[in-house]
């Protein structure tokens, strides 16, 4: 694939890449590391790995990006539980994520403090929300509305069946729905 045609591949997703990353990571996370460096991460792996990509649509191309996003959440998770990592040495990221901080002040130019505070509120609501959820939810809630995977394509990635996923969706909403509803 060319590297023009993988930039804009990769820069076409990079909204929903940003938003399964801060879904799909745990607070602990979150407190200690970026979503920006994670999507950084992320896509600098993507990038790395371009000579092994075949190119085989935009479907197989998404599922291999959040595929690569997926393993790079659970590395960090698995780094920062290892005994060889002092966490009491760590210090939280000041402002939390640059990336969100960069976008506010650019939404600011068009929107008012006020609406700035509840996109935040909401953002962190959404994220405390997801938190609460079993792994299972998470998964199937991304899977669908961040990666914009089909059922079809859920159930083979997952190994179930198309209305398996289409109920275990259902669920998942209701639960989620619930839970900002509190």
């Amino acid at each position: 694939m060319e590297p023009a045609a993988l930039n804009d591949l990769l820069a076409a997703n990079l909204p929903a890449v940003r938003a399964f990353i801060r879904l799909r990571t745990n607070q602990a996370i979150r407190a200690r590391e970026s979503v920006s460096d994670l999507v950084q991460s992320v896509c600098r792996e993507v990038l790395e790995g371009a000579p092994r990509l075949e190119y085989r649509g935009d479907a197989a191309f998404r599922s291999w990006l959040f595929t690569t996003a997926l393993r790079k959440i659970v590395e960090r998770d698995r780094a920062m539980r290892a005994d060889k990592r002092d966490i009491g040495r760590e210090v939280a990221a000041a402002g939390g994520d640059s990336g969100a901080a960069d976008l506010f002040a650019a939404y600011a130019t068009v929107t008012t403090p006020s609406k700035i505070v509840a996109a935040k509120e909401q953002m962190a609501q959404m994220e405390a929300a997801f938190d609460q959820l079993s792994e299972e939810h998470r998964e199937i809630i991304t899977l669908s509305k961040i990666c914009g995977l089909s059922h079809k394509e859920i159930a083979e990635q997952t190994g179930s069946t198309e209305e398996a996923c289409r109920q275990l969706l259902r669920r998942a909403m209701v639960k989620l729905t619930m839970i900002l509803e509190r």
